[in-house]
Order: C-alpha cells, then structure tokens, then sequence
C-alpha cells in the first residue's frame, strides 16, 4: 500500500527542546526541496494504493537515500547512521521513538523502483530549477564516454572455462530444486578439466625466449581447441539436462493448477517451483551464451577475427560490447556508450546511456531536442568534439533554433571551414568544450559511472538502473562513526553554481 508521509507527530517529539528541531544548513535546504509533491508522482504507478502492507513511506526513502549517496555510505551504515542521529532522524521523518527501515527494506524498494523512478525524480528537479529560473542553458557541451560492464578481462580460454563451470554448477542448482533427477541426465562436472587447460595456456605464454614464440603460439592454438571442445560437449549434456528439467516445469504446474482447483496450498512446493524455473531461465541462457563463445572461438583459430558487434564478452551480461576509444591506458574497453551534455554550470541537463558502440553524431540533436522540452528555449551555444563533426548534424542544430554551433569537422575541411576553425571565438568555445572531460573523470570517480555492478538488471533496455554509485551493501566506504566531513556538493536551487554534478540531480539508482 503507497504512503508518501510518515504518521503524525509523536508524544516524544512534541516535548523534544527547540534546539534539536533545527536541521543543519545543508538538509535544511534538502528538505525544504523534497517537501514537494512532485517527488512522490514517479511512485505512484509502482504501488498499489489500497492493497497489500503499508510501504514505508516515500519522503523517509527519499531523504534516506539522499543521505546514502551524499555521504557515500552502504545500506547497513546509512540505517546506523540514521538511528544513532537525532538530526539525520528529523530529516528523514523518523521519530524518536520510531525504528529506522531495515538495509534490505531500501534495498528491495531501490530495486522495485528502478530506473522509471528515477527519471521522473530527475525530470521533476530540472522542472523546480527551470521554474525558479535557475537553469541556464545558454552554452551547452557534449561527450561521450564508456561506462565498464562488471565483467573482467575476456578472453576466450577465460569464457570457456567460466563457461564450463557454470554449466555444472546451474546443472546441480536444477537437480536440488527436483527437475532432471535421474542419473542418466546428469552434467558432468568438466571444471577441473578446463582449469588445467586455462593454467597451461597462462603458463604457455609467460615463454619469453624468441625460438619458443611459435612452439607457444601451437600450444596455445591447441589448447584453445580442446576448450572449446570440452564446452561443446558440456553443452550438449546440459541441452539434455534442459529437456527434461522443462517437462519436469510442466509437471510441477500442473501439479499446482490441480492444487489450486482442490482449494489447497503448498508454499514449500510453490518456492521449490520457483528456484527450478529460475535455474531453468539460468541454464537456456547460458547455453545460448556458451555456444556464441564456442564459435567466435574456433572462427578466431581459423584466422578470422569474430565482429565486434557479435562479439560476446561476458557470460552475465548480453548488452556488454568491446568499444574503442582510443585511449592510450585502454584502447579497448568492454560496456557501454554513454552522452553527458552539461552547461556552464556543471549541471547534467542530459544523459543517455545506450548498449553497443552507436556512433555520436546522430545522438547529438536529440539531446538538445529533450534540453529544450525541459526548459522551453534552445541554447545559444553548442559545441561537441570532432566525433559529432558532419554537416547535417550542424543543419539539424540549426532547425532547432540554435544560433552557434561549435564543432570541428571531420576529415580534412576546406579553406573556408579552415578560416571558419581558426576564429578566436572558435578556439575559445572549443577550449570550453575540453571540461566536459573533467566533468566526465568526476562523474566517473565519485558517482558510480565507473563500473556498471548490478547484474539483475542486466536484461533491461534502459540501462541506467544499471549505474550504483558507492560502496556496494556489506562493503561500506566509512565503516564506523563519520569523523571526516564528505565532499562539498550544493543542493540548494539559490545556488547557481554546484561544486560537482549529479547526472541529473541528485536523484540516482543504488
């Protein structure tokens, strides 16, 4: 059931002295922001207005999450926190005499949530900011940038083994929950086999001495194939396992539906039920997996380099592509493509984040088409780098009403384009460009663009849920009490000028 304020006011907090009832500056402003309405309206579709327990209620979520992320804590510290803080306590609507949520309480409700909520939280900040006049988007720049999947290193040695031993380990998961219990469908555990063919590869190739290169290049060659070989055959037992799992799926419906007609319940079968459907899902994607691996493996042996685009690179994570930047730590990196466009101020007017490795320069108008929606003008300015340099993205800018659009063009540009290039008002808005890759290092630092570390949603088109900034639960930053103060962010609308971004607003997933 949806609860957007907490109860009314405790005994306790009725005779509490007045100097505990002021807020320090900073949550005072926060809280004054977050009293609007406007933040409960993304919530709504997610509960039920009637039905079910009463949710904790959304401004106690909303300032205990805010709280999270400025102060960079864990779950399990931001509930300590809370509880041990007569402040923090005030700030969050909690009363003296009322008991923080629990760390898996916000946990389920982030995860609940998603990235719907989170959008509408960002849309209703730049609406408080562009009704307050706050917004400026005069000037406006754009970059893009990869956000790193949770994957690590991938090789294909290094996937076919993983390979295999999840293959086993899913095949054990489905015969504990009662599907494919007869001797005869068993996965045979080939894991120790693979490790001893990825340890001699490793060893292999720490060779260093020139007449060995070729001997080592075989042996890898050799040793790669007999992977690939041990995966093929443990994906043919388990596509096996799979076919009888799935009738036992059936059977176990069946036998629920009949339950059902009789009136009658049985919880410990319908969660037994549950946990072999989930290892079924698990294991038909993994074989799905397992074999793209398998052949970009033996087209890399026969010399031919397997498509990027086709390309697999995680077991887990389907959306995580190899993308090129060009940098010279990390030529290749494996995630996804993501825009930030900010104005003068620092603040994130916009971003996307979008998997494969689509090219920049179609991204670019649609951007500055959602900035003008927000605020309701076009920006004076705009200016990217030399990825989004083409004619037609130009004329597409000017369609929307923009008056200067600064971006070097591709290729070799003519002498006018030159001249054009060389002006002192060019060279000075494409100098202001060059900040967005600071703005970009610090997003990436301090809030959670880093790495992409939430795996559940890794089936979901929108892809931003996928972004946690912080510590991750049970891995706090700051562990015991907070003796040092945090970075300064203003989250005041009066201020115009935010010492760090929050991509937009403060208002983020996990």
């Amino acid at each position: 059931m949806f609860r957007t304020v907490a109860v009314q006011t405790s005994l306790w907090d009725a005779v509490r002295p007045a100097e505990l009832l002021v807020l320090p500056a900073e949550l005072g402003r926060v809280d004054a922001l977050l009293d609007d309405p406007a933040f409960f309206v993304p919530f709504v579709p997610l509960f039920d207005p009637r039905i079910g327990r009463p949710s904790t209620p959304i401004e106690t979520y909303l300032r205990m999450m805010f709280l999270k992320v400025r102060y960079r804590l864990g779950y399990e510290s931001l509930c300590r926190e809370v509880a041990d803080s007569i402040s923090w306590r005030r700030f969050c609507r909690i009363g003296l005499d009322g008991s923080a949520p629990h760390p898996t309480t916000l946990m389920k409700l982030t995860t609940r949530c998603g990235a719907t909520a989170v959008a509408g939280l960002n849309e209703a900040l730049l609406a408080k900011a562009v009704e307050a006049k706050l917004l400026r988007t005069t000037r406006l720049r754009a970059d893009t940038t990869v956000v790193p999947a949770n994957v690590s290193y991938p090789t294909d040695t290094g996937l076919l083994a993983k390979a295999v031993r999840r293959l086993a380990t899913t095949g054990r998961r489905i015969q504990a929950a009662g599907g494919a219990t007869r001797t005869r469908t068993r996965v045979r555990d080939r894991s120790r086999a693979a490790g001893r063919r990825a340890h001699a590869i490793a060893s292999t190739l720490r060779l260093r001495a020139a007449a060995g290169r070729d001997e080592a290049r075989a042996v890898v060659g050799r040793v790669t194939g007999e992977l690939a070989d041990l995966a093929e055959v443990a994906a043919t037992q388990a596509r096996r396992l799979l076919v009888n799992a799935a009738r036992a799926v059936r059977r176990a419906r069946a036998r629920a539906a009949r339950l059902r007609a009789d009136g009658g319940h049985d919880p410990a079968a319908g969660r037994r039920r549950g946990r072999l459907i989930q290892a079924v899902n698990d294991l038909t994607e993994l074989l799905d997996a397992t074999r793209r691996i398998a052949a970009q493996t033996r087209q890399r042996l026969a010399g031919i380099t397997p498509d990027g685009a086709t390309r697999r690179v995680s077991l887990h994570d389907a959306d995580a592509w190899p993308i090129a930047k060009g940098r010279l730590g990390k030529p290749v990196e494996f995630g996804y493509k993501a825009q930030i466009v900010d104005n003068d101020e620092g603040i994130v007017v916009d971003h996307t984040v979008e998997p494969g490795n689509p090219t920049d320069a179609p991204r670019l108008a649609p951007a500055v088409q959602r900035v003008i929606n927000r605020t309701g003008r076009p920006p004076r300015t705009v200016t990217a780098d030399r990825g989004y340099g083409e004619k037609s993205v130009e004329d597409r800018l000017h369609d929307l009403g923009v008056r200067t659009v600064v971006i070097p063009r591709k290729g070799r540009p003519g002498k006018a384009r030159r001249a054009e290039e060389h002006r002192r008002a060019f060279r000075r808005t494409v100098k202001w460009r060059t900040g967005s890759e600071g703005r970009i290092s610090a997003i990436k630092r301090g809030h959670g663009w880093d790495r992409s570390s939430d795996g559940r949603h890794r089936r979901s088109p929108n892809l931003d849920r996928t972004w946690r900034p912080g510590p991750q639960p049970r891995q706090d930053q700051r562990p015991g009490r907070l003796t040092t103060a945090p970075p300064k962010i203003n989250t005041t609308l009066g201020d115009t000028a935010p010492a760090a971004p929050q991509p937009p607003g403060f208002f983020r997933s996990k």
